[in-house]
């Protein structure tokens, strides 16, 4: 696909109907759908609410969006790839060669010798949750719970335990915490003016905008390897362009990320697949992420095409049937439609 901004918007004003649809149904409060080309060419469509309570505001294409688990694609795994392939990271090698201190006293061979791309690519066996909220809010103690825990290892699932400890492993490797390393155009936090407000949070007696909506991401500090980022829908497009035109990784890097591992996902990226939430129509090198709050990006290098769906589907309450998943696929399947066509 050339770069062609009117193109481009035609394909954008096809891949919104849905969205357009779901906002008017009520089913989903706000969205941003943005797509951009490899030349760098972009589009878009905006509408809904940002918050409906406790005061309501609408979207505008300047509001920031709690990107969730986009974390994992945006920062968390290209960032220790980089470092993988400057030499300063071996991802084959065990977790623990980088982290000498994971389970120190009882030195549970399993969790030592799993591999750093195990952990990117969910292949590690980790679990997929757990509460460490509850046990307090002080960051340094529960990134120490993190690492000392003996964690059960069974089948390989998605899991934010091994997003948390790759997190861990990146301020090790940075010297630096995680709320300073956040991409060019995005942040750990934002302005709740002018973010896009998610939960009526039960735990911390709220409507959350501009604070991490992820309860484990707030209490580790606000900023984690799982979740954290927020950006505009702008913010997120200049990330994906990077992404697509593999300037945040040497290209042999970039596609080795984007290679099924073997349990669905590459080093970080889901890969296409049937049923998956890109919808159907795309080649083999087409990867993409979702987040929980309603977010989601995907990159087609072969259509030289990315596209992120942004909304706050957990806003007011989480406990509530939005069609997010049959929206994304929608979505994608309007922009590989209108590709083509």
């Amino acid at each position: 696909m050339t770069s062609d901004p009117g193109a481009l918007a035609a394909l954008a004003d096809t891949a919104f109907a849905p969205v357009a649809e779901a906002l008017s149904a009520g089913r989903i409060p706000g969205a941003a759908l943005g797509l951009v080309d490899r030349g760098g060419a972009r589009a878009v469509r905006h509408g809904g609410h940002a918050r409906r309570e406790p005061d309501p505001a609408p979207v505008t294409a300047d509001t920031w969006w709690d990107l969730a688990s986009l974390t994992k694609v945006l920062l968390t795994a290209p960032a220790l790839v980089g470092h993988s392939a400057a030499g300063r990271l071996d991802l084959e090698a065990p977790y623990a060669a980088a982290v000498r201190d994971i389970v120190q006293v009882t030195r549970e061979p399993g969790l030592r010798a799993m591999t750093v791309a195990a952990l990117l690519s969910h292949t590690a066996g980790l679990p997929a949750w757990f509460p460490l909220y509850t046990y307090g809010d002080d960051p340094a103690r529960l990134r120490a719970f993190l690492l000392q825990h003996p964690w059960p290892l069974g089948a390989p699932v998605y899991s934010d335990i091994g997003y948390m400890l790759a997190g861990i492993l990146l301020e090790r490797l940075e010297d630096r915490p995680l709320a300073d390393l956040a991409p060019p155009g995005l942040a750990f936090g934002a302005d709740p003016e002018i973010s896009a407000a998610t939960e009526r949070c039960p735990w911390r007696g709220r409507v959350i905008a501009g604070t991490v909506h992820d309860e484990n991401a707030h209490a580790l500090g606000g900023a984690a390897g799982h979740a954290g980022l927020f950006g505009t829908v702008d913010g997120v497009l200049d990330r994906a362009h990077a992404l697509l035109t593999d300037s945040v990784v040497p290209v042999a890097w970039a596609v080795a990320m984007r290679r099924d591992r073997g349990a669905g996902h590459g080093l970080g990226w889901a890969t296409a697949r049937e049923g998956w939430a890109g919808g159907p129509g795309h080649g083999p090198a087409t990867v993409g992420h979702t987040g929980f709050t309603g977010t989601g990006l995907w990159l087609d290098p072969d259509r030289g095409l990315a596209w992120t769906l942004l909304t706050n589907r957990v806003h007011p309450t989480r406990h509530a049937e939005t069609g997010i998943m049959d929206l994304r696929r929608a979505v994608g399947a309007g922009v590989v439609g209108a590709a083509d066509s």
